[in-house]
Order: C-alpha cells, then sequence, then structure tokens
C-alpha cells in the first residue's frame, strides 16, 4: 500500500478515467477528496469506494470558477489539515471541426476547463505543499500536446500549455520537495471518444480512428491509473517536470526512472533544430 493514509485531492473524479484511477488509488490505501461538477457521478464513484471500505469525501464543484476552487481547498482543509497529493483530470474535448468552424465560446470554455481549471487547483496546493516542504502534483495532458491535433485545436492547445506550465512549475518548486509531472493517458475509450464519433466527418481522419478504436478497444485506463500511482508516492523521488506516457514510455523500468531524474531533455517539450537540441538517434 504505496500511498497509504496519503490524502489525494483529485479533480474530474467521476468521469471515466478519474473513476478507474480513484479505484486504484484507494487500493493502494489512499484516502480520497473526489471533485466534480456533477453530484450523481460523484455518488456514483463514492459507492464504488465505501463497497472497498476505502475512505473518501466529496466536492461539488466547477474547476474553472475561482470561488468554488477556493471553497473546496477550505473544506479540504477542514477535514484533513492538509494535501499530499493533487491530481488534475477534469477536461472536456469540444469543440471538434475545423478552427474556423468553431465557436470561440466554445473554444474559449475549453482552454478554461483544460488549462486554467488546472492552474486554479495548482495554485491553491501549492500554497498548502510548500509550507510543509513537500508534496506531488499530476497533470494531465492528452493528445495534440506533443503533435498537431487538427480539428481538436482548442484541446491541443490546453494540453500543450498544460505540459509547459508543469514543466516551469517544476523549476520553480524544486526547492520545497514538490514535484510535479504531467502524464499522457493514452487512447483510452471514454465519454470523448464517443464525441468524436457523433462529430463524424468534423473530426476528419480521427473519426475513422475512433470507430476502429471502439470495435478494438483502447488503451487500458489502469495503465494510467498504475503510472499515477507511481508519480504520487515516494517511488517516484527525484523526477518532475516531465510528460510520460502511460502506454508508451517504460516508466516502470528503473533505467527509464534514472534518465527521468537526470536528463533534462527526456520527456519535455522541446524544438530539435540540429542547433540547440538535437535528434537522438
Amino acid at each position: 500500500m504505496i500511498l497509504k493514509n496519503k490524502f489525494i485531492l483529485i479533480t474530474g473524479a467521476g468521469g471515466g478515467i478519474g473513476s478507474v484511477v480513484c479505484k486504484k488509488l484507494i487500493s493502494e490505501g489512499a484516502v480520497l477528496g473526489l471533485v466534480d461538477i456533477s453530484k450523481s457521478l460523484l455518488s456514483d464513484i463514492e459507492k464504488e469506494i465505501k463497497k472497498t471500505a476505502g475512505k473518501s469525501y466529496n466536492f461539488i464543484a466547477d474547476v474553472t470558477n475561482p470561488e468554488d476552487v477556493k471553497r473546496v481547498f477550505k473544506e479540504v482543509i477542514s477535514v484533513s489539515n492538509s494535501i499530499d497529493v493533487l491530481i488534475n483530470i477534469a477536461g472536456i474535448q469540444a469543440p471538434i471541426g475545423p478552427f474556423i468552424d468553431n465557436d470561440l465560446q466554445i473554444w474559449k470554455r475549453n482552454i478554461e476547463v483544460n488549462l486554467f481549471g488546472t492552474v486554479f487547483f495548482t495554485y491553491h496546493a501549492v500554497q498548502i505543499m510548500k509550507q510543509k516542504r513537500r508534496g506531488r502534483i499530476i497533470n494531465f495532458s492528452g493528445g495534440g500536446s506533443a503533435s498537431p491535433r487538427p480539428n481538436l485545436s482548442a484541446y491541443a492547445v490546453a494540453k500543450t500549455g498544460v505540459v509547459r506550465f508543469t514543466e516551469t512549475i517544476a523549476e520553480e518548486l524544486k526547492d520545497y520537495n514538490i514535484n510535479i509531472n504531467a502524464v499522457a493517458p493514452g487512447a483510452i475509450n471514454t465519454k470523448m471518444l464517443e464525441e468524436v464519433i457523433r462529430a463524424g466527418d468534423l473530426a476528419g481522419k480521427e473519426y475513422i480512428e475512433a470507430i476502429s478504436r471502439k470495435e478494438k478497444g483502447g488503451t487500458d485506463p489502469n495503465l494510467v491509473a498504475e503510472l499515477i500511482c507511481f508519480l504520487a508516492s515516494d517511488l517516484s523521488n527525484g523526477i518532475t517536470g516531465k510528460l510520460i506516457s502511460a502506454p508508451w514510455d517504460p516508466w516502470q523500468k528503473e533505467e527509464f526512472q534514472v534518465l527521468l531524474k537526470n536528463d533534462k531533455d527526456i520527456a519535455s517539450l522541446r524544438r530539435i533544430d540540429n542547433k540547440n537540441f538535437y535528434k537522438k538517434i
């Protein structure tokens, strides 16, 4: 039980990935603070946790509302006195389609949820963690953060922002023993897959890929749940400012973990121009 008695606050807890992650965290002994905008989704995951005799607290909040976020942290302190780990999963995918045809209000909402939701929760968590000089923050990246993702421009921009935010804040927090990393969960079959399918031709080539993925099955969500447990635990001490892919990176191997700790260019956003950074062969 590598997370025994650690208090972990997790946004988007009631979603497809969030619920799987919550169950894994509970199995490792964590106490959870569940954050979601949906009361019914929170109730569902709470019922599942109770079946395992796990301990959790519910916090209904819109991650884009600063007052909601402040209230959550005030309530967290009242039940826990502290926070050991923050996991920012809450996210949305819309709008889908060519940028020039997007509704810019929906585009803006995407940035608010995916990027600012992560920023708001990180801001308040860091205030607490700096006092303890210890903490873990795990942010969610996604498709489009490491390569272009046409027809999902808002999502790609927001998730790229999350990665650069993660890298930058990691440098600021090194002296406080606060590790902050981003994870790429892989192509997991969630409601976001259904959104792409409903969008049809607006999603471009992703529509065909989504149909195929629905038939064949996507990435096992337990992979990202295992990665999150690793990053939330003391097993990952010294790994910070990285973007780690749950299905594609060999993060379970000790030699790769050593690279993550010591090579500043591994698992990061870099421009490869053969001048300042070279493509490794």
